[in-house]
């Protein structure tokens, strides 16, 4: 078997093949993976962690995360499921009118032999096509833009304590 250290040298797909969770690995070894996602962080909380993703397919793509371990939906309870759903929504809501964008497509793609079970909010804007490409538009950089970020957990932030 593999040590810590170098378990902690492994890539994402790498953990996979090893039957390790990334998602669950990075939480407990402290962002060794993703790094450092505050500028990225949109809410937490016991059960979930919602943060725009490092490689995003659009501006203002955002996953929800579910803190415990399962591997999609169907292993989750239905209380937490809600709880997604309901988050959902209410960031769809917020990414179509901060960052201007026509729709939000939710969709999860747990697939993996060690998925970790999220949601994906993939933003299309009205310049871009209609239709199931977007799921799978090439994935860009990251650019934090402080001001949205702010309004989006504002918002999230008032939700959740309402």
């Amino acid at each position: 078997m593999y040590t810590e250290e170098e378990l902690l040298l492994k890539t994402p797909a790498e953990l996979v093949d090893l039957g390790i969770c990334p998602t669950c690995f990075n939480r407990e070894h402290g962002g060794s993976l993703y790094g450092d996602i505050s500028d990225k962080l949109i809410f937490a909380d016991s059960e979930l962690e919602c943060f725009f993703v490092g490689n995003p397919r659009a501006e203002g793509h955002a996953c929800i995360f579910s803190v415990e371990h399962y591997h999609d939906m169907s292993e989750a309870p239905d209380s937490l499921n809600e709880r997604i759903v309901r988050l959902s929504a209410e960031l769809m809501r917020a990414i179509r009118e901060i960052y201007g964008c026509e729709r939000v497509y939710l969709c999860t793609m747990c697939d993996g032999p060690n998925n970790h079970y999220h949601v994906q909010l993939i933003p299309r804007y009205s310049y871009e096509t209609r239709g199931s490409k977007n799921f799978v538009k090439p994935r860009g950089e990251y650019v934090c833009d402080i001001e949205k970020l702010e309004a989006i957990r504002k918002r999230i932030r008032e939700y959740a304590e309402g």
